[in-house]
Parts: structure tokens; C-alpha cells; sequence
């Protein structure tokens, strides 16, 4: 009888929620922790430091004033050279867009497929995690590119994401790219790069 009677709180259907609640408690503290570290330095230069392709000390020695000043000449400019989409991806996380950019590097990634075996895997891949609604990394992109690249999903080609690839680097160049050129970080970039200069 004393079996039949005794019950873990886990079982029990109220004692399923306390812990559902309890864990829900854990992750939320955990993100507040992890959001907390982003507002409190996500605009400084210490937090492009850390995503450098390179060893941080290493790459910065290598980026010359010269070359960071050059990434306001254009947004393209910045595209091609590999500090400044690490320092702009950076700039893109605190601001939680930088799915844009990611999706503008596959899709030039993309356009090198040789294999048309690939190319279709990769086309489908891009699309499910970039541009299809729901996507868990959906770009920002309008109704009508959204669906043209729908179709071009049934025939992928190296030109299948070109012009959803050109709206989102619109996007980037209007709205974040200017934000990023007047950002802290990317003023502390090119004062620490003047500095070891001096």
C-alpha cells in the first residue's frame, strides 16, 4: 500500500511544471547573463577582438590604419577584405542582424559550386535557413524576392539567390553599414590602429 501511495514530485503532474519552471528560471537567468555582457560592451572594440580570423593581437598589428580607414571608402570595400567582415559581423551581432551577412557570404560561397550535384543540396540549404519564411535565420526581405527565389528553388542555378543577395546587401549598405562606420567599435578600431602607429 505504502508503494501504490508514494509518488516522486516528478510525477505528479503539478510537480512537472515546478520543474519546467524551475528550468525555464535556469535558461532565462542564463541568457539575462549572456545578453547582460552584450549591452554592457557590445559596441567596443574589445568585442571585434575576439571573432578576428586571426589571433586577436596578431590580426590587429597586421590591419593597418590605412586599411581600416579605406572600409569607409564603401561598403564593397569592406565586403572584400576579411578584418573588416569580421568587424562588421561583430558590429551585426550586437545589433542581432547578422544573419544578413551571413547569407551574403553563402551565397557568394554558393556561386563557386562547380558539382550540380551540390549545387542543388546547397541551394536548398541556403534557402531553408535563410530566406524561406520561418527560416531560423530568415533575412529581411520583401514578399515579391521571397517568392521569385521560391521558384528558382525548383531549378537552382549560381544566379538563384542573386537577387535576393541584392536586397540584402542593399539593406546592409543603407541602414547597418552607416551605423557601423559611426559605431564605438569601429572608432576604437582605428584609434588603436593610429595609436601603434604613434
Amino acid at each position: 500500500m505504502g508503494n501504490s501511495l508514494t509518488c516522486s514530485l516528478s510525477d505528479h503532474p503539478v510537480g512537472k511544471d515546478l520543474q519546467a519552471m524551475r528550468t525555464g528560471q535556469r535558461q532565462n537567468k542564463g541568457m539575462r547573463t549572456r545578453l547582460g555582457c552584450l549591452s554592457h560592451k557590445s559596441d567596443s572594440c574589445s568585442d571585434f577582438t575576439a571573432i578576428l580570423p586571426d589571433k586577436p593581437n596578431r590580426a590587429l598589428k597586421r590591419l593597418s590604419t590605412e586599411e581600416a580607414t579605406r572600409w569607409a571608402d564603401s561598403f564593397d570595400v569592406l565586403l572584400s577584405h576579411k578584418y573588416g567582415v569580421a568587424a562588421f559581423r561583430a558590429f551585426l551581432k550586437t545589433e542581432f542582424s547578422e544573419e544578413n551577412l551571413e547569407f551574403w557570404l553563402a551565397c557568394e560561397e554558393f556561386k563557386k559550386t562547380r558539382s550540380t550535384a551540390k549545387l542543388v543540396s546547397k541551394a536548398h540549404r541556403i534557402f531553408e535557413e535563410f530566406v524561406d519564411v520561418q527560416a531560423p535565420r530568415e533575412v529581411n526581405i520583401d514578399f515579391q524576392t521571397r517568392e521569385a527565389t521560391r521558384k528558382n528553388m525548383q531549378e537552382p542555378s549560381l544566379t538563384c539567390f542573386d537577387q535576393a543577395q541584392g536586397k540584402v546587401h542593399s539593406l546592409m549598405e543603407k541602414d547597418s553599414y552607416p551605423r557601423f562606420l559611426r559605431s564605438k567599435m569601429y572608432l576604437d578600431l582605428l584609434s588603436q590602429s593610429q595609436r601603434r602607429l604613434s
